[in-house]
């Protein structure tokens, strides 16, 4: 047992446990897709996992580590970029066919309306993350400037 944990990393129960679980989702595919594309629906999630654990995690670390040695310790600064860009960047990623229009006849032809400009309202999502970001990174500096002023007075 103890040379299964430490070639596996944990017990027996958990690789059966996440077999069972991929069984069971195998077989919700099939259901709902009536055996029509299940393949292609496969191959597209493992496709898109190891594009993401291949291509993009080193890509996104590298260039965050990069950020971080550019601000040297003024870590707070970065976070104030970090987390409007990664925002901006899923609602990027969930709607860039409809971003980049290029799906405006299957929206109309799915709900009947005609698709409202998705890019300039990411634009304008993405504008206004970022002014809410560098506000509040301003009340910050400023909270902070003053309250050593404080400290500093006797």
């Amino acid at each position: 047992m103890r040379r299964w944990r430490r070639v596996y990393g944990s017990s027996p129960l958990h690789l059966a446990a996440h077999l069972v679980a991929f069984a069971v989702a195998a077989y919700a595919l099939r259901q709902a897709l009536g055996g029509r594309g299940a393949r292609d629906v496969v191959v597209w999630i493992v496709a898109g996992a190891l594009l993401h654990d291949l291509v993009l995690v080193p890509a996104y670390s590298a260039a965050d580590r990069l950020a971080s040695l550019a601000t040297r310790g003024r870590v707070r600064v970065l976070n104030h970029v970090r987390v409007p860009a990664v925002i901006a960047g899923v609602l990027l990623l969930v709607y860039f066919p409809l971003i980049l229009a290029r799906a405006p006849g299957n929206v109309q032809r799915a709900t009947g309306h005609r698709p409202a400009d998705y890019g300039l309202r990411w634009l304008i999502i993405t504008a206004a993350l970022f002014a809410a970001s560098a506000l509040l990174y301003a009340a910050r500096v400023t909270a902070t400037a003053a309250g050593a002023r404080r400290r500093r007075r006797p």
